[in-house]
């Protein structure tokens, strides 16, 4: 009986939740209410009144008036809506929280609190359009208590347009009412368009001399081939061939500067001659030096001054020993020009010209001198005061500050300023000079001239040359000469590149510079210009091809199992038996197909031995049930024994314990094979079905 009651009564309860209709009269809005207003919210109040900007008349003629909806007063809630319509004209341009459907409009979103959108009011002779408006205030309680609306409606007469000078616009639209031939003033100068020269500026109305020109802005308003005087030299323009220079008027040669200007006036190839040697500057190849004009190697030092002025390879011998300085390896050294083995020392004086580490053998004993403890003294074997002179030719042998008395003063020379020299003891500028010998002897920095130019060798970069004295750079090479004269490590750029070569990796090439990663390809053509390994990338998939086990294929890069099958590919890309998961259960098809088939096999078993136990309980039973008759019988009364029912399932275990099971570990998925077993797999990555009693744990 109870269940018959409460059936019925869900079924009423279905039936009155069915047949109540659904209300808009929420934050989703309601169209078409404007006139009955909000009666699903609280009340209509006074204290809420609409606010709204649409016009008191309408022109037929506009193209649509922005309007915007929204209230004051109220109770002050966070919540907002209204209900608008029209009967003439049509609604668009929706703002946030606001929704148009024909002629109605109402809010989208209990969030806004004004409305924005366009009014565009119907065509002439339409008449007077009505105007419903609703608007509420709610305070967005989760009920209707509390909220207040009110409701307005108004009416928007048509515009009556009036032609005082009959020249068939308004005077709403006329800016010149009484003026029939005028009606426009585009640009507001009190002057209509059609008697405006200008219609559009207002700061002119004519132009007498019909140039384009307004009078007021042009510099000759009565000649039509002149408007401006920007120099104001009093040649228009037009005629200057140098309008905004008020020095120049006129260039007889076209050469762009003008002839006040222009050293050569009448030759468009010249128009200065800024060294003033009477070769303009185009012809000059040294168009500020005076002694120079001609560069016949091209090598950017003057024919005058170039010691080889056809070879743009050279341009000095600052020794003089017939090579050329950059050819020379020492070129202020005029018994060498040449160093094998790089060691600073010339092949003429080096010992060991192809050891770098030698230079000397001062004893002629085979060993250089840098090996040789005392390199010059076969007779030396000791330095008792480490002061680096032998014992028996060190005057002071146990004094390392002192080794020779030069000059016999008993002075040791490390205490003489010039020990070698009786005419000399001071050195005043410290500068190693005596002051009888030091021509600039207060003067730490200097002590020769040697090439006479009152500027001494030290502060000189050429001492020995009077046409060079500056190398910005120090690098040996004259600025005049230098390609780089700012950059101490180059003077020469062979491809032209901006990159000198001891900076450019490959100069000889232009298109390369750099070869970051020192793999042998310049950066430009290099792909991974940061790795020596790897320099292109075939598939384009950012791995390069040295790296990529596909290199071919974007879609693969790594096959981490090495089955064959790329990461990306393969659904269990670390485990080289299993590439495939095509049910998607997280189980390879490989394992899950092994698992099922030894389920169906156990299933089997496990059916084969239910029946065996089966038979063996039925057969307890009935031989029970017959010893239990012939037990009665000859008993013939006394109680009846006391049946036990209790039994185990499940092959031995508790519900609790079968349960247990599940609990202890986490599943980790489930599923049901073809053979109607559900599986799952836990957390410890063990198998487990159900045989319709129990959860089996498989292998």
């Amino acid at each position: 009986m109870r269940i018959k009651a409460l059936t019925i009564f869900l079924t009423l309860t279905l039936v009155l939740a069915l047949t109540i209709p659904l209300s808009q009269g929420n934050s989703s809005g309601r169209h078409n209410s404007g006139s009955s207003g909000c009666g699903c919210h609280g009340g209509s109040s006074s204290s809420i009144s609409a606010t709204e900007n649409f016009p008191t008349e309408y022109d037929p003629s506009s193209s649509g008036y922005s309007i915007t909806v929204g209230f004051s007063g109220g109770t002050g809630g966070s919540g907002a809506g209204f209900s608008l319509q029209v009967n003439k004209g049509t609604l668009s341009g929706p703002g946030s929280n606001m929704q148009i459907s024909g002629s109605s409009a109402t809010h989208s979103g209990s969030g806004g609190t004004s409305w924005t959108f366009t009014w565009t009011p119907p065509a002439s002779g339409s008449g007077d359009v009505t105007v419903n408006l609703a608007i509420l205030n709610a305070n967005r309680n989760g009920g209707t208590s509390g909220d207040v609306w009110s409701k307005t409606t108004f009416t928007i007469p048509e515009l009556v347009a009036t032609d005082t000078d009959g020249d068939g616009v308004p005077d709403s639209s006329d800016a010149f009412p009484n003026d029939p031939n005028e009606w426009d003033d585009s640009d507001g100068d009190g002057v209509g368009d059609n008697s405006d020269a200008f219609p559009n500026d207002a700061s002119e109305t004519q132009d007498s001399d019909g140039d384009g020109v307004g009078d007021n802005a042009d510099w000759a308003p009565f000649d039509s081939t002149e408007t401006a005087d920007s120099d104001n030299d009093g040649v228009g323009d037009n005629s200057d061939a140098f309008p905004n220079d008020a020095s120049e008027t006129e260039d007889t040669d076209g050469d762009g500067v003008g002839d006040n200007s222009d050293w050569a006036p009448e030759d468009a190839s010249e128009s200065a001659d800024s060294d003033s040697d009477g070769v303009g500057d185009n012809a000059d190849a040294f168009p500020n030096d005076a002694s120079e004009t001609v560069d016949t190697d091209g090598d950017g030092v003057g024919d005058n001054s170039d010691w080889a002025p056809n070879d743009a390879s050279e341009s000095a011998d600052t020794d003089s020993d017939g090579v050329g300085d950059n050819a020379d390896a020492f070129p202020e050294d005029a018994t060498e020009t040449s160093d094998t083995d790089n060691d600073g020392v010339g092949d003429n004086a080096d010992a060991f010209p192809t050891d770098a580490t030698e230079t000397v053998d001062s004893d002629e004993d085979g060993v250089g001198d840098n090996s040789d403890w005392a390199p010059n003294d076969a007779s030396e074997s000791a330095d008792s005061d480490g002061d680096g002179v032998g014992d028996n030719a060190d005057a002071f042998p146990n004094d390392a500050s002192e080794t020779i008395d030069s000059d016999l003063d008993g002075v040791g020379d490390n205490a003489d300023a010039f020990d070698n020299d009786p005419t000399e003891t001071i050195d005043s500028d410290l500068d190693g000079v005596g002051d009888n010998a030091d021509a600039f002897d207060d003067d730490p920095t200097e002590t020769t001239d040697s090439d006479g130019d009152g500027v001494g060798d030290n502060a000189d970069a050429f001492d020995n040359d009077p046409t060079e004295t500056t190398d910005s750079d120090g690098d040996g090479v004259g600025n005049n000469a230098d390609a780089f004269d700012d950059d101490p490590t180059e003077t020469t750029d062979s491809d032209g590149d901006g990159v000198g070569d001891n900076s450019d990796w490959a100069p000889n090439d232009a298109s390369e510079t750099v070869d970051s990663d020192g793999d042998g390809v310049g950066d430009n053509a290099d792909v991974f210009d940061n790795d020596a390994t790897e320099t292109t990338d075939s598939d384009g998939d950012g791995v390069g091809d040295n790296s990529d086990w596909a290199p071919n294929d974007a879609n693969e890069t790594v096959d981490s199992d090495a089955d064959g099958v790329g990461d990306n590919a393969d659904a269990f890309p670390n485990d080289d038996s299993e590439t495939l998961d095509s049910d998607g259960d997280g189980v390879g098809d490989n394992a899950q197909a092994i698992a099922e088939a030894a389920a169906a096999k156990q299933k089997a078993e496990d059916e084969k031995r239910r029946n065996l136990i089966i038979i063996g309980v039925v057969s307890v039973i009935i031989v029970g049930l017959a010893v239990g008759l012939i037990l009665k019988r000859r008993a013939g009364s006394g109680d009846e024994p006391v049946k036990d029912y209790s039994h185990t399932s499940n092959g031995g275990q508790s519900q609790s314990q079968v349960a247990n099971v599940s609990t202890q570990l986490q599943i980790v998925n489930q599923w049901t094979d073809e053979s109607g077993y559900t599986w799952r797999k836990m957390s410890d990555g063990s198998h487990h079905y159900w045989d319709g009693s129990q959860w089996i744990k498989h292998g």
